[in-house]
């Protein structure tokens, strides 16, 4: 195998750089971004880096790690939960589509082993661009959405048995398909079972070992070998080394270590799905299109629109409203990254041309490239395909106004989860009326048949807001924690009512000025809000008076949680927060005898300006809060500063350096 050398490492990460941060800025999928760098610097692009045997094995790392997450994160409960949608309109979605386009394709030529990858491959959805577009445009818990979701879970399960059937497919063509295939399902069986006992019986004992040396890097090595190790047994019996990753993932998932193992395993996945996704790009050749382009263009139209019609019906025989089926068939209507995924594992196999390969591999590249656009206009889409998808939505609208009709001075509270069912009956035992909207139809049903004022509503859009009485209530609460959503409703509230006060619920003071700033009357951070009430009763136990305790809770909610909002951070610099409000940390300096701060004023010395306040001064071993700007510095004192890194990094500067 003929090595990557470190010049094509190079070029691979400066392409890939530039053309995420191209993509991130164009708001696409990076996804997209990998694939275009593949195609820039492959052997049919720019021709800077040869077709090497070993970017096909990082490739085939990357699907390793792919189908590892793809198990970490496979959850019975949620399948049984949604088993309806999940087996009924999934089943039928992956089945329909595999058999048509296999069929298709069978029709023009394609070996019958070959048809019948082809028909996975484009039945497939993209789980990765599809989940984040709809987490942006706030459809992850719309009806489209939960749907989308449900067939995608489908999807992503279906993967394995076609793993399983293309070696059988590639291997001895001298017996039958069928004989191929059973004996594949027998060996997959003796396998799986094999994996099972030993993770059952030795994996949790393991990992608790692993677990208690507290050693990051050796749990690290511990998730890799079991990753590769399960790999290598699936690949030894002649399986795909991506289905042994699956079922390691499946076993680990079961297990108390699972968020830790995503938080170690994540930096690994990303990149080498990365460069999963380039060695797919490198793969596309650009020459041949100048013939296939045709093909390739056809295949993308009828992809798109077959699958579009094909859920659509489904979703109508599922009792789905036209609207909503149509918009559900938009969302899955491109074919997704395990299309690839079969695609290199077939590739080992020659199960088809290259022609057809192309013709395949540029339909898959063109419709995720299609899919952003898609995707945000489906809504768009719905409304002028079909006329009655507007009345319907009146009509629930219709059934907001009515139970809102004789509401007067109520209150608004968006989502009726937990905290949100918490709000509503505190407002009740004080006897003010409430009116509830949340997404989930079932929590609905089950509301409503218990006699509570809750409605089905997206409560981000303002139709849904005015038709709940947003110019007769007397305040808004949002219960549930997502901040573009809340950033939604806040924009839209304040600009029907700017005098009505609003309540946030968020999680941490990551987005707190952010909120604010946007129009919340409070927001109120969980993680803040527990440790005030946790403080509480501590010191409630200790013996301090009960006055004391409610004065020490009002000055810190008065001040907006600003003596808690930071905090030190010791050694673990990276907390997985990106926004700058969460970066403010607090930070202790010493001032040696011949400092720049020594015997100056705190105002004197600009530290406001960098970004920076002095939270607290100790001197002699007295620590006095919230100092006094007149307040002259000496040798020795010990400053506590609160803001963010960098902007901390310039306050030591001036207060050492001047």
């Amino acid at each position: 195998m003929e090595p990557i050398g470190f010049h094509s490492i190079l070029i691979l990460l400066g392409v890939a750089v530039v053309l995420v941060a191209l993509f991130r800025y164009l708001r696409l999928p990076q996804i997209l971004a990998y694939l275009c760098a593949g195609i820039v610097v492959g052997p049919y692009g720019m021709g800077w880096i040869p077709d090497l045997e070993g970017t096909r094995t990082l490739a085939e790392f990357g699907l390793v790690f792919l189908m590892f997450t793809v198990g970490l994160e496979f959850s019975l409960p949620k399948l049984i939960a949604m088993k309806a949608m999940v087996f009924g309109l999934g089943g039928a979605q992956v089945l329909i589509s595999s058999l048509v386009f296999g069929f298709v394709a069978w029709l023009f030529g394609v070996s019958p082993e070959g048809a019948i990858v082809i028909g996975g491959m484009l039945a497939m959805s993209s789980t990765a661009i599809v989940m984040k577009l709809l987490t942006e445009q706030l459809e992850q818990n719309s009806r489209h959405g939960r749907h989308a979701i449900s067939v995608l879970l489908f999807q992503d399960l279906m993967v394995v048995p076609f793993l399983i059937v293309i070696p059988a497919l590639g291997g001895n063509m001298e017996q039958s398909v069928w004989v191929s295939l059973g004996w594949a399902l027998l060996k997959s069986v003796l396998v799986l079972v094999g994996i099972f006992i030993v993770g059952r019986w030795l994996l949790r004992p393991f990992f608790h070992e692993v677990a208690s040396a507290k050693l990051r890097e050796y749990f690290m090595l511990a998730v890799l070998l079991l990753t590769l190790a399960a790999a290598w047994i699936t690949g030894m019996a002649g399986l795909s080394l991506a289905l042994g990753a699956f079922l390691a993932g499946m076993m680990m998932g079961e297990t108390e270590y699972r968020h830790q193992v995503e938080g170690d395993i994540l930096p690994f996945r990303d990149i080498l799905l990365g460069l999963f996704f380039i060695t797919i790009g490198m793969m596309l050749n650009l020459g041949a299109m100048r013939e296939l382009w045709p093909w390739v263009l056809l295949c993308v139209v009828a992809i798109v629109v077959f699958k579009t019609l094909l859920i659509l019906g489904l979703g109508r025989l599922f009792a789905m409203e036209t609207g909503v089926a149509l918009r559900t068939g938009l969302v899955m209507s491109q074919v997704g990254e395990f299309a690839f995924a079969l695609l290199l594992s077939a590739s080992q196999f020659d199960l088809f041309s290259e022609d057809v390969s192309q013709i395949a591999l540029a339909s898959v590249i063109l419709s995720m490239m299609a899919a952003p656009l898609i995707v945000r206009y489906n809504g768009w889409l719905a409304k002028r395909l079909v006329p009655g998808y507007t009345r319907a939505r009146e009509g629930n609208l219709d059934v907001i106004r009515a139970e809102a009709v004789g509401a007067n001075k109520h209150v608004i509270v968006c989502g009726y989860g937990r905290s949100g069912q918490n709000l509503a009956w505190m407002l009740e035992q004080e006897g003010i009326p409430s009116l509830a909207l949340d997404l989930d139809p079932v929590r609905v049903r089950d509301a409503r048949d218990a006699g509570k004022p809750v409605v089905y509503g997206d409560v981000t859009r303002r139709d849904v807001l005015e038709a709940a009485g947003l110019q007769r209530a007397t305040a808004l609460a949002i219960s549930f924690y997502n901040t573009p959503a809340a950033l939604k409703i806040l924009e839209v509230t304040r600009h029907v009512r700017p005098d009505m006060p609003v309540i946030v619920r968020t999680m941490d003071d990551a987005d707190l000025d952010r909120l604010m700033v946007a129009g919340a009357t409070e927001v109120v951070p969980e993680s803040l809000e527990g440790s005030l009430m946790m403080g509480s009763h501590l010191l409630l136990l200790m013996g301090v008076p009960v006055s004391r305790i409610v004065r020490h809770v009002r000055n810190v909610r008065t001040d907006r949680y600003r003596m808690l909002r930071g905090f030190f951070h010791g050694e673990d610099l990276d907390d997985g927060k990106d926004t700058h409000a969460y970066q403010e940390r607090l930070h202790s300096i010493t001032l040696p005898a011949g400092a720049n701060a020594v015997g100056r004023l705190i105002a004197d010395l600009g530290l406001e300006k960098a970004g920076v306040s002095v939270s607290a001064v100790r001197r002699g071993g007295i620590r006095g809060p919230e100092p006094a700007p007149e307040t002259k510095l000496a040798a020795g004192d010990v400053l506590v500063l609160y803001g963010a890194p960098e902007a901390l990094e310039q306050a030591e500067k001036i207060l050492l350096e001047g």
